[in-house]
């Protein structure tokens, strides 16, 4: 399924360490993660600089950046609603069981 993520980024905070140069120009890689609930700010996404396995590995803070929000998905609003119908109606019969 397509989505569709709106990410605000503090370019305060980049590690310009981990820019990255190119021959069409400099990148910087990053993590973006959605997560299932959202937060009170009604973000569910979180965006850092990617770590490289030794980093992750050795217990190192990930260099946070910013969040966001899905504002967009390839699910119609009814085939939303209708797998939300059908999830509840599953619920509904594991609870009668």
């Amino acid at each position: 399924m397509a989505q569709l993520l709106n990410v605000s980024i503090n370019l305060s905070k980049v590690d310009k360490a981990k820019i990255i140069k190119g021959q069409k120009g400099s990148y910087l890689n990053l993590t973006i993660e959605v997560k299932d609930e959202k937060d009170q700010y009604d973000n569910d996404v979180s965006t850092w600089q990617a770590q490289e396995k030794s980093e992750r590995e050795s217990g190192q803070h990930r260099n946070y950046l910013g969040d966001g929000r899905i504002i967009w998905t390839g699910q119609s609003q009814q085939a939303q609603q209708q797998t939300q119908q059908a999830t509840q109606a599953v619920d509904d019969l594991d609870n009668l069981l």
